[in-house]
């Protein structure tokens, strides 16, 4: 994928952003894009939720298993598993309500990533944060590591937030309404700015 564009208009827009960008480098972003249906993403974002990557990876890996004479993880399998299997791989009973309300709302007629690559971000946002225990944030990740959308600002994210403290030397982690602020320089292209200032924090 071809960054050049969108990284010569942010450097431009944003001398700050623009040092970052000459200290880490090229962009990487499409090295960790993600893959699976919408079922399996949302599902795997469920799960890593409030964990350590180590820990989710570990917990993710045994729900797969759970389904591993299954060519695809199907809505009707996830209903069909009695929740104390679940518990036994290390699903916590709230995150097990959401798995199940998102495999019922998949099996209802959730739209596949097919037809939500024909939608804009805002209405993608809207139609997913419908299931429990999907917010706005998760619906982000999507957008941005399996959809490729480009015009992604996570401001709840504390990741991009310390990212923007570090580089403009604030005082303290901007305000969302002060993220999206600064965030008006880097349209349309504010999922690389995103990708930058998480990368900004492995700088020593």
């Amino acid at each position: 994928m071809d960054y050049s564009d969108a990284i010569a208009a942010l450097k431009k827009a944003d001398p700050v952003l623009g040092n970052l960008m000459d200290r880490v480098g090229v962009c990487r972003l499409n090295q960790v894009q993600q893959s699976g249906d919408l079922l399996y993403s949302i599902s795997k974002s469920i799960i890593y939720q409030q964990l350590s990557t180590k820990a989710a990876t570990t917990i993710h890996q045994r729900f797969l298993q759970l389904y591993s004479e299954h060519e695809l993880l199907t809505s009707e399998a996830i209903l069909n598993t009695p929740d104390e299997i679940l518990r036994g791989a290390g699903i916590s009973r709230q995150k097990i309500t959401y798995l199940k309300d998102l495999a019922e709302k998949t099996l209802n007629g959730l739209p596949t990533l097919e037809e939500l690559e024909k939608l804009e971000d805002e209405t993608i946002i809207q139609t997913l944060t419908a299931i429990k225990g999907v917010g706005r944030w998760t619906v982000q990740m999507l957008l941005i590591f399996r959809l490729h959308r480009w015009d992604v600002l996570p401001v709840d994210d504390l990741g991009v937030r310390a990212g923007a403290r570090r580089i403009y030397k604030l005082e303290e982690l901007p305000s969302k309404k002060e993220l999206e602020a600064l965030g008006q320089n880097w349209k349309p292209y504010r999922t690389i700015a995103s990708w930058y200032l998480w990368r900004s924090l492995e700088e020593k």
